[in-house]
C-alpha cells in the first residue's frame, strides 16, 4: 500500500524561496550597555534575518516564542494584518522550516494565535516537527465579555491560543510552573498531626476548627458545644468568618502538618496490598521508598499534606496548583504603558511570556528567540530572567518601540511588568545589528556584479556564509580566512589571481589541507594546477544559488495589492557609506565564528 502522509496543502506551497545567506552588521551606535553581552537585535526582514543565524545558531535556540500576525483582516497601526490565507500559510511555513533547524534537540517552541489560524497552524506544525512532538495547546484569557462594546456574531471572543511543541519531545524537560491559590480548601484540609516527631503509628489527628476555637477561649467537650459557644457569643457569621481566617493562617504555617487523605489512583499490586491491610489498622503506616519521600497510608488512602503545595511566589509564601493548559489568572488590563511604550492591540503581558520562558528554560545560558519583535516583550523579559534573548523586527518599531525599551531594562529605570516580582535593578545590554545589503545586484547591462557597498571583510565573510564556512581570519596565514572543518579553508580575493600567487599559498600549505579560493579573476588553469586548491569566479560561482537583491519576504507586504506610486518599502539602515571609508574602518568582530561586523564609527 502505497506510504500516505496527513499534511495540509494550499496553493503556492511548493513554492520556496531561496533565501540568501546575509551577514549580520553590528551598528555600535546603536547597541547598549554591556559591550560582552550576547543579547541581539536585529532589524530587518524576518526569514532572511532568521536564515543569517542559521549557521552560527542551527541546534542552539532553548526556547522560540513567536506572536505572528493573526490573518484576522484587521488594520493595525503597527502591522497590515490582513493576508489571503493560503499566503499567510506560505509565510508561516518558510519561518516555521527555519525555526525548526534553530531549536535545540531539548528545546520548545510557543506559537501564540487566535481562532483565526490556529487550527490550520496546528496541522501545519505538526507536519513540519512531528505530530508526536506536540505537547498542548494552552488556552489564554486575553480579554473579558465586558470590554468589548459591539455586538459580535456569535460568542464573544476572549481567549488566545498558546501552540506548544518540542524538538524532541524525549528529550524536553518541561519545568512545572505553579500558580497561586488564595484560600486553602479547609473541608478538604481540615485536620493536623498534633505530633508529627513521633512515628507514625503513634500520630494523633486533631481538627482544625476544634483547635482554633480552643485556642480562642470556646471550651466544650465536642466540636458542636464549642461551636454552639463561639456563635452565641460573637454572633454565626462573625464566629465562621474569625474561625476561617484563623484556620487559614493556622494551616499555612503548619502546612507540613495538615493534610488531607487521597484515593491513590491504579496502585501498583505492592502498594495495593499495603492498602488493603490498612484498612484493618487504627493508625497511619509509613512505606519508605529509595530516592523519594515515604508515602504514608491511612484506611485506604494516602496522607497527602498541604506543604506540597506551598511555594515562594513573587518573594511571599504561598499555596500553589501546577498551572494548567488554561490560564485565567494573567491580568490583561492596564498593559497600555507596560514597558514604557504604547503599543495598542498587540502588546503581550510581561507575566505570560515570563510563564512561557519559565517553563521552557532554566538557565541563564539558554537562548530565547523571538522572530517577531513587536513591543519588545519577549527581550525585556527574557533579560530580566538572565537569559540570553535574540530579537527581530523589520518594521520602525525596532527604533521607536524596542530599543528604547530595552534601554530602560538595561537601565533598571523600567519597574513595570514582571520587574518587582523578579526584583529587577538593571545590568546586562544588547547589540543592534542589521542585514547586509544584498551581495550581488544588477548593473546598467542588466549583468550580475558584487554590491559595491561590499568592502574586502565584508566579502570574505559573505563569500564564507555563502559557501558553509566559519569566518575566523587567521593571525599568520591570511589565506585562512575561514573554515568548515579542521582542515579546509576559504580565501576570497578582490585583486587578478596570478601562478605566483598561487605558488606562494601551495607553499605554505600542508599535504592534508584544502582550500577554496573565491576570486573576481585568475590565471587560466588556475583550478587544474593543483589537487587540493579550488578556484571559482565571484559572481558566476553565486548565481542560481539564491535570490539576490530581494529584501523583504515579511508577513504584510508580499503579494498585497498596493498603490504603484507608492515606493517600495525598504528595511531602514545605516546610512551608506562610500567603498574606501568602509574598508578603513570596518573590522569583523572577533567574538567566536559568528560572521557578523562592527558598524564603522562615524
Amino acid at each position: 500500500m502505497k506510504n500516505l502522509k496527513l499534511e495540509l496543502t494550499w496553493v503556492g506551497k511548493d513554492v520556496q524561496p531561496k533565501l540568501e545567506p546575509r551577514i549580520l552588521i553590528e551598528d555600535q551606535d546603536r547597541s547598549y550597555g554591556d559591550r560582552n553581552t550576547e543579547n541581539m537585535l536585529i532589524h530587518g526582514d524576518n526569514l532572511l534575518a532568521l536564515k543569517a543565524l542559521e549557521q552560527d545558531f542551527a541546534g542552539a535556540i532553548k526556547c522560540i516564542y513567536i506572536d505572528p500576525p493573526f490573518n484576522t483582516g484587521g488594520a493595525f497601526e503597527n502591522y497590515d494584518d490582513n493576508l489571503e490565507h493560503s499566503i499567510w500559510l506560505s509565510l508561516m511555513k518558510d519561518r516555521i522550516d527555519i525555526l525548526h533547524k534553530l531549536l535545540s534537540d531539548d528545546g520548545a517552541i510557543v506559537v501564540n494565535l487566535d481562532d483565526t489560524e490556529a487550527a490550520y497552524c496546528k496541522v501545519l506544525m505538526d507536519e513540519v516537527f512531528g505530530r508526536n512532538n506536540y505537547i498542548t495547546t494552552i488556552v489564554v484569557e486575553v480579554a473579558t465579555p465586558s470590554s468589548f462594546k459591539t455586538v459580535n456574531i456569535g460568542p464573544t471572543q476572549t481567549t488566545q491560543y498558546l501552540l506548544l511543541y518540542a524538538k524532541n519531545k524525549s528529550a524536553f524537560k518541561y519545568v512545572p510552573q505553579y500558580i497561586p491559590i488564595y484560600e486553602v480548601d479547609l473541608q478538604h484540609f481540615s485536620r493536623f498531626i498534633e505530633n508529627p516527631e513521633d512515628h507514625a503509628e503513634q500520630w494523633r489527628f486533631v481538627s482544625i476548627n476544634d483547635y482554633i476555637l480552643s485556642s480562642l477561649g470556646y471550651e466544650g467537650n465536642t466540636s458542636n458545644s464549642k461551636w454552639a459557644s463561639a456563635k452565641k457569643i460573637l454572633g454565626v457569621t462573625e464566629a465562621q468568618e474569625l474561625v476561617k481566617e484563623k484556620a487559614m493562617e493556622f494551616a499555612l504555617e503548619n502546612c507540613n502538618r495538615v493534610f488531607e487523605t487521597k484515593t491513590l489512583q491504579k496502585p501498583s499490586k505492592w502498594l495495593h496490598e499495603h492498602l488493603k491491610r490498612s484498612l484493618e489498622l487504627d493508625h497511619p503506616i509509613e512505606l519508605k521508598r529509595e530516592g523519594m519521600d515515604s508515602l504514608y497510608i491511612y484506611k485506604g488512602r494516602q496522607i497527602y499534606f498541604l506543604g506540597k503545595g506551598v511555594r515562594e511566589l513573587e518573594g511571599e509564601k504561598v499555596l500553589t496548583q501546577p498551572s494548567p493548559n488554561l490560564w485565567v489568572d494573567i491580568p490583561t488590563n492596564n498593559l497600555k504603558n507596560e514597558g514604557g511604550i504604547d503599543f495598542p492591540s498587540g502588546k503581550k503581558p510581561e507575566a505570560l511570556v515570563k510563564r512561557v520562558i519559565q517553563m521552557i528554560t532554566n538557565s541563564s545560558e539558554d537562548i530565547v528567540l523571538d522572530s517577531f519583535g513587536g513591543s519588545g516583550t519577549t527581550g525585556a523579559v527574557a533579560h530580566k530572567l538572565r537569559r540570553r534573548w535574540i530579537m527581530i523586527e523589520l518594521k520602525e518599531q525596532c527604533h521607536t518601540h524596542i530599543q528604547p525599551r530595552l534601554k530602560n531594562v538595561c537601565d533598571g529605570t523600567d519597574q513595570s511588568g514582571i520587574s518587582k516580582a523578579v526584583n529587577w535593578q538593571g545590568g546586562g545590554g544588547f547589540k543592534y545589528y542589521y542585514l547586509a545589503p544584498s551581495l550581488l545586484k544588477k548593473d546598467h547591462y542588466d549583468q550580475w556584479i558584487i554590491n559595491e557597498e561590499y568592502n574586502a571583510p565584508m566579502l570574505a565573510a559573505a563569500m564564507a556564509k555563502h559557501e558553509g564556512f566559519h569566518y575566523c581570519p587567521d593571525e599568520i596565514y591570511y589565506w585562512k580566512q575561514g573554515q568548515s572543518s579542521e582542515k579546509d579553508f576559504i580565501l576570497t580575493s578582490t585583486v587578478h589571481l596570478t601562478p605566483e600567487h598561487l605558488d606562494r599559498i601551495h607553499e605554505e600549505m600542508q599535504p592534508d589541507e584544502s582550500l577554496l579560493i573565491c576570486c573576481r579573476s585568475h590565471f587560466d588553469g588556475a583550478d587544474t594546477k593543483f589537487d587540493n586548491i579550488t578556484v571559482k569566479k565571484i559572481p558566476s560561482m553565486l548565481l542560481g544559488k539564491c535570490e539576490f537583491g530581494r529584501d523583504d519576504y515579511s508577513l504584510n507586504i508580499v503579494d498585497m495589492p498596493h498603490n504603484p506610486e507608492e515606493p517600495d518599502f525598504v528595511p531602514s539602515g545605516p546610512p551608506a557609506v562610500e567603498t574606501k571609508k568602509v574598508e578603513k574602518k570596518a573590522k569583523a568582530e572577533q567574538s567566536g565564528q559568528l560572521n557578523i561586523f562592527s558598524m564603522p564609527e562615524g
